[in-house]
């Protein structure tokens, strides 16, 4: 079923009279600059839009950013990796995400630093089983440096 709308005339007319108005316009414009009229209309007309055109897709989400990280070279990650390798990687991601979401920059410490113990950092529970012969001061300087990392990552 079409739906039909009243024609108000009065309106098509001043909304022609506009698009008119327009057209004169950039008909003047194209006199008056030439080619040179163009960057009247267009923004960064000389840019690289056409070699980065579709460079602004969808960006990776929290968890592809995170996983990323935890596979890549970076000494940080080398050394999450070399605590936690008892622990798959989701639940590694499932932990970090955990940590990130304290309110303060020192929760966010001290939840990385119970997950690198090996910790349940889960949940709003953080339980650390001591292992012997783990440098608190060490853990903590790495904690500190994974937080770093992963807000620089993040954006957070």
């Amino acid at each position: 079923m079409v739906k039909e709308r009243p024609i108000n005339g009065q309106e098509q007319f001043t909304q022609f009279m506009q698009h008119l108005e327009e057209g004169r316009q950039l008909q003047q414009d194209w006199i008056n600059h030439g080619l040179d009229s163009v960057d009247l209309y267009f923004e960064n007309i000389d840019g690289d839009w056409l070699e980065t055109w579709g460079d602004d897709e969808e960006e990776p989400s929290h968890r592809e950013l995170l996983t990323t990280f935890l596979e890549s070279d970076d000494v940080v990650a080398v050394k999450v990796r070399e605590k936690l390798q008892n622990k798959s990687v989701s639940e590694i991601i499932e932990g970090l995400e955990y940590c990130l979401s304290q309110l303060t920059e020192n929760e966010r410490i001290f939840a990385a630093k119970n997950l690198l113990v090996g910790g349940v950092a889960v949940a709003g529970s953080n339980r650390s089983s001591r292992n012997e012969g783990i440098d608190e001061i060490e853990l903590l300087d790495l904690a500190e440096d994974l937080v770093e990392k992963l807000t620089e990552i993040l954006g957070n």
